[in-house]
């Protein structure tokens, strides 16, 4: 005060801790929404499924990301959130996507995922077998 001189603090704040994704493989890789918006991409490559509506998807995946998660989330969790969120925009993008998340060891597996979808559709409960059997 006897200086007259007038002293400041800048506080700034510190960079904050990035997201870490781990992999199935345990491995970690910094998160990256860009990932996820090209896989949805891929998916849905030579569908009518708009680039808003893909858009939107992303940021509602990473909203429950960054809503659920703050330093590491699994894979598993933004694949599951990716998969619900395209199984109900366009079915053969999800199964598109579930081909190559679920890495099906062979055709029966996909069989069985498509089957899921296609029951699904028909409001039925997947895996289900109908208590009667289909005249």
């Amino acid at each position: 005060m006897a200086c007259g001189r007038r002293f400041t603090t800048r506080e700034r704040v510190d960079e904050t801790i990035k997201l870490q994704v781990i992999k199935k493989d345990g491995t970690r890789a910094p998160y990256d929404r860009n990932k996820i918006l090209e896989g949805v991409q891929r998916a849905c490559y030579k569908r009518q499924v708009s680039t808003g509506t893909l858009l939107a998807m992303v940021e509602e995946v990473e909203a429950e990301v960054f809503h659920n998660f703050d330093r590491e989330v699994k894979s598993q969790f933004i694949g599951e959130r990716v998969m619900r969120k395209l199984r109900r925009i366009d079915q053969v993008a999800y199964v598109r996507f579930a081909s190559v998340y679920h890495s099906f060891k062979d055709i029966h597996e996909f069989i069985d995922e498509v089957e899921d979808v296609r029951d699904i559709a028909r409001g039925e409960t997947p895996g289900q077998r109908s208590l009667f059997d289909e005249a």
